[in-house]
């Protein structure tokens, strides 16, 4: 290996204090910050939020110091229809609801796949990634569908948020603990004491209750059963309905057929061809659920599907990596607003293939699209994003991102089917390649 000499290193001081261009950018980057820098004022000006399509939904939402950003945005879109259709001035679901069974249910799949995987070396590839973070807050929209057709939803004044579900570090880092231990449990009684598949279960019973007391006390017991009280923007009561039960409620008042639900994604690499359907192997929460499943679209074909459901009044949930050129102040998602290329002096230059394949860019946030502006060529040139980071981040917790980030770093939507044309709709039900545990579209879940 050659190292930098000091020779080097002088002449790439020399270099650097000569650049007049780079002595400036320095100044204003070691000041404010990276993004602060390099924040081109006129380029933002460029994206206005106004918009041609544009969705009205309640008040901002805040998931604090947690990875809860997949239940927020899968909410948002829940609570958009109970506020159109009761004409409500705002609401929330309870996104601790959520993170309770989704805690238990990744407490299971993951005891599940260590006893399906009790044969492997516990520092070989598959069995290390299993055991590198089995409760992490993140997840998918498959997952999330799982819960709300097995759980229900509730109101958030119904079970609203712990100081564990808004700040989950340490909450999680003893559930993980606790659950790494199972493990080693599991894997002795199977592979030393050989335990038959009965006595196996019986003792992950017995751990799954623990966790589920510690979920309790973290996060206090979910509720059965709850009234309902809905009032409109003008104070009016809108409903009122006493013992009402999570299902019950998500089915007769929210509606959302989530068998109708598609999960496409935007994979241009060549492990991927475009129209066929994927999962990920290891990638879920609730054993008896539908898999996360995948199809995999042109982006040409993904944006008409998501202008199509805007038009037609309903939000769209969608995952992406939020951290490629985003202003955070100005709330713009631009490579151009963020011009770090202008700032450093270097181009960068991935496909959005290449940046995939090399782990430079992956899913790692869910937000909601309520709004598109199109051009008079009826083309989409920015999109309007609801963000759960609250008001202070953002336009007032609110994103403009525009078409050219739209076509880089959004990775996932998920649609109607009634808005995917009838070739489209025919390719749902292929049998999915199955991708490997680490692969990049099962990102968001970590």
């Amino acid at each position: 290996m050659k190292g930098i000499s000091e020779r080097q290193l002088k002449s790439m001081s020399k270099a650097f204090n000569e650049d007049e261009r780079a002595l400036t950018a320095s100044m204003a980057a070691v000041k404010n910050g990276v993004m602060e820098a390099a924040a081109d004022y006129r380029a933002v000006r460029k994206y206005p939020f106004t918009f041609s399509v544009d969705l009205k939904q309640g008040d901002i939402t805040n998931q604090k110091q947690s990875g809860r950003c997949w239940i927020f945005s899968a909410l948002n879109t829940f609570r958009y229809e109970l506020i159109k259709k009761y004409k409500l001035k705002t609401f929330e679901l309870s996104q601790n609801y959520m993170f309770f069974y989704d805690k238990l249910e990744k407490a299971n799949y993951f005891l599940e796949s260590v006893i399906k995987t009790a044969d492997e070396d516990i520092h070989g590839r598959l069995y290390s990634f299993i055991n590198a973070d089995p409760l992490a807050d993140g997840g998918q929209w498959d997952m999330l569908s799982n819960l709300v057709a097995k759980y229900g939803v509730v109101p958030k004044y119904a079970y609203p948020d712990a100081a564990s579900a808004t700040g989950s570090r340490w909450f999680d880092q003893y559930l993980t603990a606790k659950l790494r231990e199972d493990a080693m449990i599991l894997r002795e009684l199977i592979n030393r004491k050989k335990a038959s598949n009965a006595e196996v279960q019986k003792i992950k019973d017995t751990q799954i209750s623990e966790i589920y007391r510690m979920l309790c006390i973290a996060l206090g017991e979910p509720p059965k059963s709850f009234d309902l009280i809905l009032k409109d923007k003008d104070d009016k009561l809108a409903v009122q309905e006493f013992g009402i039960t999570p299902k019950e409620f998500f089915d007769r008042y929210i509606g959302i057929k989530l068998e109708d639900q598609v999960s496409i994604i935007h994979a241009p690499t060549k492990d991927k061809p475009f129209n066929k359907t994927y999962t990920v192997k290891f990638l879920g929460n609730v054993a008896e659920g539908r898999p996360v499943s995948y199809l995999n679209l042109s982006m040409d074909k993904i944006k008409t599907a998501v202008i199509k459901q805007l038009k037609d009044g309903h939000p769209v949930w969608f995952g992406s990596d939020c951290t490629k050129y985003a202003l955070r102040k100005e709330g713009v998602f631009d490579k151009e607003s963020a011009a770090v290329e202008k700032l450093f002096g270097v181009k960068f230059g991935f496909s959005k293939a290449e940046s995939l394949d090399y782990g430079d860019s992956a899913m790692n946030h869910a937000m909601v699209i309520l709004g598109v502006n199109l051009d008079a060529k009826g083309k989409p040139d920015r999109w309007r994003i609801e963000n759960s980071w609250g008001k202070d981040a953002g336009c007032d917790g609110y994103y403009v991102a525009s078409d050219e980030w739209f076509d880089d770093f959004v990775y996932q939507v998920v649609v109607n089917k009634k808005y995917l044309d009838a070739e489209t709709k025919k390719l749902i039900s292929m049998e999915p390649k199955e991708l490997e545990p680490w692969d990049p579209f099962g990102t968001l879940a970590d």
